[in-house]
């Protein structure tokens, strides 16, 4: 009887360490959240794996990037990237439920992974604090932080802190480094078309060489511009 009461306290302290642990991680991913409402992150858990790979090749390697406010990116990179990633950007609370389901029955069909559904949010909620694994935990945990996300900051906040730091090229982050890296222009001074080519390239950013246009680059374009003055931006 007595080894049944302390394995019974045994598991209960184990039980509680464990919840303790939880709230604790989630406190500390809030609190940021919290103040990286008003304040610049000085970097993301996705700009530190990536500048770790980069100088396992070159010890003196670094990363490019430059903030700007929202009201110094171009409307048209805000409209390609929403029309491109997020359609329903404004609409959402963090989660496109249609298009997570037709992700899902388009992979059964395929029978592996070949489309997701990740919103703009859930895409900050990685680049922000979350390493390139895969697991059902880690996709627990980036749900979680979207949700923060969404409760703790405006939709025009979440969009300026997606653009100022998504990859967009090899060491390039952010919407005014790729401007000046592809097309030598500010992030305020890009074209529709280039916009629309920085769109393009995001869901593989380090295939493509600097502005370069290729018939595949071409043919998404083509289709985006369609659906580009459409998108509703915050």
């Amino acid at each position: 009887m007595g080894f049944l009461v302390t394995a019974w306290k045994a598991f209960c302290f184990a039980l509680g360490a464990i919840v303790l642990a939880l709230a604790l991680t989630q406190l500390w991913f809030f609190a940021h959240i919290v103040y990286w409402s008003q304040f610049e992150p000085s970097t993301t858990a996705f700009m530190g794996s990536r500048l770790e790979t980069l100088r396992a090749r070159n010890p003196k390697a670094k990363l490019y990037r430059q903030s700007v406010p929202y009201a110094q990116i171009s409307v048209h990179l805000k409209r390609a990237v929403i029309a491109a990633e997020d359609a329903k950007f404004l609409d959402h609370e963090g989660f496109d439920w249609e298009a997570i389901q037709k992700a899902m029955e388009k992979n059964e069909r395929s029978g592996r992974i070949v489309a997701g559904a990740s919103t703009i949010t859930q895409q900050l909620a990685k680049n922000l604090f979350l390493s390139g694994s895969r697991s059902w935990l880690r996709k627990a945990q980036e749900a979680v932080i979207t949700w923060m996300l969404e409760r703790v900051m405006s939709k025009r906040r979440i969009l300026e802190l997606y653009l100022n730091y998504v990859e967009w090229g090899e060491g390039i982050f952010g919407a005014e480094a790729a401007a000046r890296y592809h097309f030598g222009v500010s992030a305020a001074a890009l074209t529709f078309e280039q916009a629309a080519w920085l769109a393009v390239i995001l869901p593989a950013p380090r295939r493509y060489e600097a502005g370069r246009m290729t018939p595949y680059i071409a043919g998404r374009i083509a289709n985006l511009s369609s659906h580009m003055d459409k998108a509703q931006i915050p």
